[in-house]
């Protein structure tokens, strides 16, 4: 390509990612952050859940040169660690052994670290320049300076949108042709807490697990981090779907999360000294599911990340899908001829993994906060490990696919609704595995799912 100037809006972790991945392979890049420099004023928290990096996120910072610098704060988690109503704990593992595992990882951090990398890698980030409007017949850009107002116009020869759910670039596209926008909210919010270090330093509870306290239409998770604290994740209702149920409509205060907290997350509560004025002090987040059926417009911009596919949090793959599209951008940037090529190919490789990670992420809340304490659930668990031994080229857990693998997130979601009703279909009317006819057991995999081919899982 013979232009290989690039402007990304937005340096938050899509935004710095892909300009290291740019920087690195020779293009000339300008990053636009609205905010100041968290390096310098510090992160601001309270608005944001705890992330869980995974294989494909992974492989997106080793292509940045970040891996090393971003594993030193990561905290491993091997399953989950649920909490039951009547205080039993049972720790569901999302792997085989400790090589299958999560890692989580504070964003602040991770913005920092890759906000160096970034820098390192030549990229120029320019703080308090914050996207006021795009003229796309001059191909001029004007930012604002939020501490005094000023407008700072940019020439530009193309625009990339990291900029989040909120995007203002997606905003100045969609009034120059229809990107399909569509918002589904979830109905339900959330609401930050933590869970600080013992008196002797030590993390209060397991730290090697993602903590989870199902209660139905609502739930807790906790996640640790490297500085011994968890940060703990309420989600409730916006509004009560029946009388006497919590809901932020009727939790309005630390008194009454207080109260919650003693009815329903009893061993949750001795754990957090702050809750009341963590409560009160934390915002609450919205959740919801972002939709387009564009993604760019010709060669002159493009959207990323949550611009362009923003998700609920519940299969923990927003970021690694983040990290992916720029993967993906940055290869088709280096090989089209030009921009407008090269986003078309973007768009069409990525929007239908993205509808896939949606689905999934949607449908993971549901597992989450109703059925990890179930027991036909649990059984169809089990069951689902043993075809995974029996019929390693063919059952491969879902779970599997989207955290392991790099395997597309479509593919993962079709074969993942097969085997979940082949699950159903052969526990129906058992209550353990040892009532199961595994000659029909065996066939019904090898009817049903054909093997994976093995160059599709990395």
């Amino acid at each position: 390509m013979a232009d290989r100037r690039i402007t990304i809006v937005g340096a938050g972790l899509a935004g710095a990612l892909l300009a290291t991945l740019l920087a690195r392979r020779g293009w000339s890049v300008d990053v636009y952050e609205k905010r100041g420099d968290p390096r310098l004023k510090g992160y601001e928290g309270g608005r944001s859940i705890n992330l869980a990096l995974a294989e494909r996120g992974r492989h997106a910072l080793q292509l940045a040169g970040a891996d090393e610098a971003v594993m030193a704060h990561a905290v491993m988690m091997r399953g989950r660690m649920v909490h039951f109503a009547d205080g039993r704990t049972d720790l569901q593992r999302y792997g085989r052994d400790d090589s299958e595992v999560i890692w989580s990882v504070h964003r602040g951090e991770l913005n920092i670290t890759l906000l160096d990398i970034a820098g390192q890698a030549g990229a120029r980030i320019h703080f308090h320049r914050g996207l006021e409007r795009v003229d796309f017949d001059t191909d001029t850009a004007t930012f604002l300076d939020p501490r005094d107002g000023s407008e700072h116009p940019v020439d530009f020869s193309a625009l990339v949108g990291a900029d989040g759910a909120g995007s203002t670039l997606r905003r100045q596209m969609a009034a120059c042709t229809e990107l399909g926008e569509r918002t589904d909210f979830l109905g339900h919010s959330y609401k930050e807490l933590e869970i600080p270090p013992a008196e002797d330093g030590a993390f209060r509870i397991e730290p090697n697990a993602l903590h989870i306290w199902p209660r139905g239409r609502y739930m807790c998770i906790a996640l640790p981090n490297d500085e011994r604290t968890f940060t703990v994740t309420l989600f409730l209702p916006n509004e009560s779907e029946r009388p006497g149920d919590p809901s932020f409509e009727t939790v309005r205060d630390g008194a009454t999360a207080r109260e919650l907290f003693e009815r329903d997350f009893a061993d949750a509560l001795a754990l957090i000294p702050d809750l009341e004025q963590d409560f009160e002090r934390n915002p609450a987040g919205l959740l919801a599911t972002l939709y387009l059926d564009r993604w760019h417009l010709q060669g002159r911009a493009v959207l990323v990340g949550d611009a362009a596919h923003a998700m609920v949090p519940f299969h923990g793959q927003g970021m690694n899908c983040a990290f992916e599209d720029c993967v993906a951008l940055a290869d088709h940037l280096e090989h089209a001829d030009d921009c407008g090529r090269a986003f078309a190919a973007f768009q069409a490789e990525r929007l239908p993994d993205s509808r896939a990670i949606q689905a999934m992420a949607l449908e993971n809340y549901l597992e989450m906060r109703d059925r990890v304490d179930d027991d036909d659930f649990l059984l169809q668990r089990t069951l689902e490990r043993t075809l995974a031994e029996r019929h390693p080229d063919r059952f491969v857990p879902r779970y599997w696919m989207v955290t392991f693998s790099r395997i597309p997130y479509g593919v993962a979601f079709e074969r993942g609704q097969v085997q979940r009703e082949l699950l159903v279909e052969l526990t129906r009317g058992h209550a353990s595995l040892d009532t199961l006819d595994w000659d029909v057991v065996d066939e019904a995999v090898r009817e049903r799912l054909s093997p994976l081919p093995a160059d599709n899982v990395l």
